[in-house]
């Protein structure tokens, strides 16, 4: 009798799947690396906007640019996630709850203010102001229909994109290698694919707090409210002041 529960057992207990055939339980640097030269060429595609002539209107120009930056990230992550894993839980894109809602909001608020003391602190040591969002403005001044387009590329379209690839691939991968390291070196990296410029240090506060905010919840939604949050501030600026660009 005892042999024979022992082979019941046996026989009922889950064996092991080969090896090499268990998809990984979080993105790693292959997915980085893929995205990263995904969403690399998917940059370059922009000098062929001007090549075509969609450069002349400022207008034109700006919206594409300012639906590009979500296009750029969504061909990454989709990239990324192809090649080998196919659980969306991975790039934690997963239901939240509604009190992590909130959070992100509350959170977005914090980032839009704390990156514009640093902004302010960058400008008053370094006297560099440059603003290189000038082709959003264009876009959110060209009118009612522009800057309606504007606010939904800007609120939707590039947080969900760019959160996807940088929080969902980037952040969950580093993450193996703790809070910290995989916070900050994500972020850093976010930064600096926004250009040595003054988005550099709104895009590290950004990613910081995104960064966070996504490995606290487990869920990719709420960073993507903060990241929402920090965006939709340009269109409301030219909504309110009726700014036509950053010199204004």
């Amino acid at each position: 009798m005892e042999r024979t529960a022992m082979s019941t057992s046996d026989a009922t207990r889950p064996k092991p799947a080969p090896t090499g055939t268990v998809a990984p339980d979080r993105p790693g640097w292959p997915e980085i690396v893929v995205g990263s030269l995904a969403a690399l060429v998917a940059m370059l595609a922009i000098r062929l906007f001007g090549v075509i002539g969609l450069d002349e209107d400022p207008v034109v120009y700006g919206l594409i640019l300012t639906a590009w930056s979500g296009v750029i990230g969504l061909i990454a992550f989709a990239v990324a996630a192809l090649i080998r894993i196919r659980s969306w839980g991975a790039f934690s894109v997963r239901r939240t709850s509604w009190r992590w809602v909130l959070v992100g909001v509350a959170a977005g608020v914090v980032a839009l203010l704390l990156k514009g003391l640093v902004n302010l602190g960058v400008i008053t040591v370094t006297g560099f102001d440059a603003d290189p969002q000038g082709d959003y403005y264009d876009a959110a001044g060209g009118g009612v229909l522009p800057l309606i387009l504007t606010f939904l590329f800007l609120s939707i379209l590039t947080p969900i994109g760019e959160e996807f690839f940088f929080r969902g691939v980037v952040t969950n991968a580093l993450l193996r290698y703790g809070p910290v390291i995989g916070v900050v070196s994500s972020s850093v990296f976010f930064a600096l694919v926004h250009g040595i410029n003054m988005a550099l240090p709104s895009a590290l506060v950004v990613g910081i707090i995104a960064a966070e905010v996504m490995r606290r919840s487990g869920s990719i939604w709420p960073a993507v409210i903060v990241h929402a949050v920090n965006n939709v501030g340009l269109p409301l600026l030219v909504l309110v002041t009726g700014t036509t660009g950053p010199a204004a």
